[in-house]
């Protein structure tokens, strides 16, 4: 699957590594990956896309003191290879000073490490891969004869492999895999179209969704959208759907960044020991689970990671820094050089039975939100205004989707502002949420 061993990536890193302090590099560091893929894409029934894929990548930093230069390459020659290193060093020489630059200290590398468990062929060829698109395709046109167009289903496999090293006698990788199905149906009745879509991802291929329930949830949710009405301006309780609750985390998390923390481009600066959650709410970040694609034994530095609470009872714990960033804040490394790894939002009210159901008779009468279209989050201020889709719920039930429509906060009152978090807990990428209901927020329609 591989065109490389992991102990001939490794002497490879030992080749680039001896080069560089050769030629008079103080430190450096180096990243080897390899990819494989397929992807198929079929849009009524017919092939649209097939592709295969497979490339590699060579990237180093040179360090001359505390100047830092950059250079990369596809080709593992050692010719190609050595001309690299040098090119780096050669940024490196003209490159000004910066004294937070440099190598994580050695103690925080993670010398020894287990695998995560992530990787998980898929021996799937491209006559299979067609067939389970088409078997989720088919599946949506099934479920109802208003599901009359669709903009595709598609199937991916991928594979991948890749080693960390650097002069503080570092050496680290493992493989992994990334599969995925997604379908993308399209509802009419009379001259309104609807379109919505669901996916399933995960390193294992047996743990992907079924094909045809798939299609027809994909379905379910084109044509429940039909009949779509805009709302009256106002303040409303609002609920976000579980993949749009994990957005909400991937805004927390943007803003606990070193990089946007340094550059004071944040609205939760110095937040450590500061209260933006209610009480009964925890974030967790675990990088140690087995075979969650989020799980990493050390970063893209080669820090080592550790379970920590992010927020714990409300309050803010920690940032997601880099060995760089936390220089620049006068902090230590948090082992997210790369982003973070495998974040679960819960609330410590949370019953097993507050299923979707249970949220939207939570949420009582209100706003269901499960689609959300443009990027107005300013980080800055934290205010946050985005077009939106869902359905309006009355007494618990959803009484006709809506459309065209925009909600308006601030994140510091929206995260003040959560009354409860379902038991619908989803994972997107390498984050984890229930759906989230929002105390009150501004809604503009008609």
């Amino acid at each position: 699957m591989f065109e490389y061993t992991e102990d001939q990536l490794r002497e490879l890193a030992d080749q680039a590594l001896r080069h560089a302090r050769s030629i008079g590099a103080s430190d450096a560091a180096v990243e080897f990956a390899e990819n494989t893929g397929l992807n198929v894409n079929v849009r009524k029934g017919k092939v649209e896309t097939i592709e295969k894929t497979r490339d590699k990548s060579f990237g180093v930093t040179v360090y001359i003191g505390q100047r830092r230069g950059h250079a990369s390459s596809s080709d593992f020659g050692l010719g190609p290879l050595r001309e690299t290193v040098e090119a780096a060093y050669q940024i490196a020489r003209f490159t000004a000073e910066d004294d937070c630059a440099g190598l994580p200290e050695e103690e925080l590398l993670a010398m020894r490490y287990r695998a995560p468990d992530l990787f998980h062929p898929w021996d799937i060829d491209a006559d299979g891969a067609i067939a389970l698109a088409r078997e989720a395709e088919a599946a949506a046109f099934a479920t109802s004869p208003m599901v009359r167009n669709s903009d595709g289903a598609s199937v991916s496999a991928g594979h991948g492999q890749f080693l960390l090293a650097n002069t503080r006698g570092f050496a680290g990788g493992y493989p992994y895999s990334r599969h995925a199905l997604s379908c993308s149906p399209i509802a009419q009745r009379g001259r309104e179209m609807q379109r919505d879509f669901w996916y399933s991802a995960d390193p294992r291929p047996d743990r992907l969704a079924d094909a045809a329930t798939l299609g027809r949830y994909a379905a379910e949710r084109a044509l429940a959208r039909l009949g779509a009405r805009r709302l009256r301006t106002g303040r409303v309780p609002v609920l976000f759907e579980s993949p749009l609750a994990i957005g909400l985390v991937g805004h927390l998390v943007q803003a606990l960044s070193g990089g946007a923390l340094y550059r004071r481009s944040s609205f939760l600066l110095d937040s450590v020991g500061e209260r933006i959650f209610p009480s009964h709410i925890d974030l967790v970040e675990d990088p140690t689970l087995r075979g969650e694609p989020g799980s990493a034994p050390f970063d893209s530095e080669g820090v080592r990671t550790a379970k920590r609470r992010v927020v714990e009872a409300g309050v803010i714990q920690g940032y997601f820094l880099s060995t760089y960033s936390a220089r620049k804040l006068g902090l230590r490394t948090t082992g997210n050089a790369g982003g973070s790894h495998n974040l679960r939002l819960r609330s410590r009210r949370t019953k097993p039975t507050d299923d979707l159901d249970a949220m939207l008779r939570r949420l009582g009468t209100g706003l269901f939100v499960t689609d959300l279209m443009g990027q107005g989050v300013n980080y800055v201020t934290g205010d946050y205004s985005r077009g939106a889709a869902g359905y309006w719920v009355e007494n618990g039930v959803i009484a006709y989707p809506v459309e065209e429509i925009t909600i308006a906060g601030n994140l510091r009152e929206m995260f003040a502002n959560i009354v409860a978090i379902g038991a619908d807990e989803i994972r997107r990428g390498a984050k984890r949420s229930g759906s989230i209901l929002i105390e009150s927020m501004a809604v503009a329609g008609t």
